[in-house]
């Protein structure tokens, strides 16, 4: 039996993540979900939309998923510092920019991983694309240390450490070698940002040392992403600091059809938060039409960190045949099944 916490999200998220639990739980996996609510509803009764339970659920089953939670644009989110310690310094807190932000910077989930894959049945302008983004998620401009030096100006401080640049590093490397990949190419802007970005390919290419088995290489972030428009199909893994890891990936999605069909995780020590990478759509909430794909394809990365690779495979091949006879999918994707209704056609090419 494995222990997941389940944070349905806002918006779309509750009726995603419900039918890819049925999903996920139709093939055969034993699992205990500890549903722990976020968002602006929890706010209100909680003061913070990240209650103390909710990290305390996620570093108890050590596996979490987390549905699409608002962002809106200004504000910040209040977090309590003292999740870890009940009772003690209520008073305190930190502030962030979203909750995604929240969750990956209070339990160090350094590593948002992003497989890029061309999906049978879903329309692309690109073919024989097959990339993982290794996005560094706990520092660089995301650490919002900004201000306002005068009413006119503002001001945002860029941290880059060797330490956070090292390990992701080593995690794009180790995946590497585990999975057979051939080349890892840092991304980064050093000619220009000498000291911060400098540093970060410094820190990639001394990792690179210690396994020499895997071709390494760097693009300038703009060329980057003229390459990935041009040419995507020969790129293996990125590796990139946190904002151009951020704008990439999502580039990288729209190379195989957009947001809907693009899994992610975040992955730490002793922590790991899977996720789709869209947002919450609230205007389409509780209306069944919203795409399960990228929800479940985040399921099944899921199913493979916590060993369960049999089910895993069986979840991908149901989605895969859903989703290239497209008798049953979505909208968006060019059928007419509904949320619950594709859940079901994957359900069913499991039997």
């Amino acid at each position: 039996m494995h222990k997941i916490a389940l944070l349905p999200g806002e918006g779309i998220g509750p009726e995603i993540t419900s039918a890819s639990r049925r999903v996920i739980d139709a093939s055969g996996v034993k699992i205990e979900w500890i549903i722990a609510e976020v968002g602006a509803e929890v706010e209100k009764k909680y003061g913070t939309p990240v209650p103390d339970y909710v990290f305390n659920a996620i570093t108890d089953a050590k596996v979490a998923y987390k549905g699409p939670i608002a962002t809106p644009f200004g504000g910040s989110y209040r977090v309590k510092v003292d999740w870890k310690k009940p009772g003690v310094g209520r008073d305190q807190i930190r502030s962030y920019p979203s909750i995604s932000v929240a969750v990956r910077s209070e339990l160090d989930l350094y590593a948002n991983v992003r497989p890029i894959k061309n999906i049978p049945g879903v329309e692309s302008k690109y073919e024989n694309i097959d990339i993982v983004f290794f996005r560094e998620n706990t520092e660089d401009l995301y650490r919002s240390i900004e201000h306002m030096v005068s009413p006119d100006i503002a001001e945002s401080i860029k941290i880059i450490s060797r330490k956070a640049s090292e390990r992701i590093g080593r995690s794009a490397f180790e995946y590497a070698r585990k999975h057979g990949r051939k080349t890892v190419t840092a991304v980064h802007k050093s000619n220009i940002m000498k000291m911060t970005d400098g540093l970060f390919l410094e820190s990639v290419f001394n990792v690179a040392k210690d396994y020499p088995e895997i071709k390494v290489e760097d693009r300038v972030v703009d060329n980057m992403c003229m390459q990935l428009v041009q040419k995507p199909e020969l790129y293996d893994i990125l590796v990139l600091p946190n904002l151009y890891g951020d704008i990439l990936s999502d580039l990288g999605a729209g190379l195989i059809g957009g947001l809907g069909v693009a899994p992610g995780a975040n992955i730490g020590e002793e922590v790991a938060v899977f996720e789709a990478v869209h947002g919450s759509a609230p205007k389409y909430a509780g209306m069944n039409r919203a795409n399960p794909t990228a929800t479940l394809l985040s399921m099944i990365m899921m199913l493979d960190h916590i060993n369960e690779m049999e089910a895993a495979r069986r979840v991908e091949k149901a989605l895969r045949m859903v989703l290239k006879e497209g008798k049953h999918t979505t909208v968006d994707l060019g059928g007419n099944a509904g949320t619950r209704e594709m859940a079901d056609a994957v359900i069913d090419k499991m039997k």
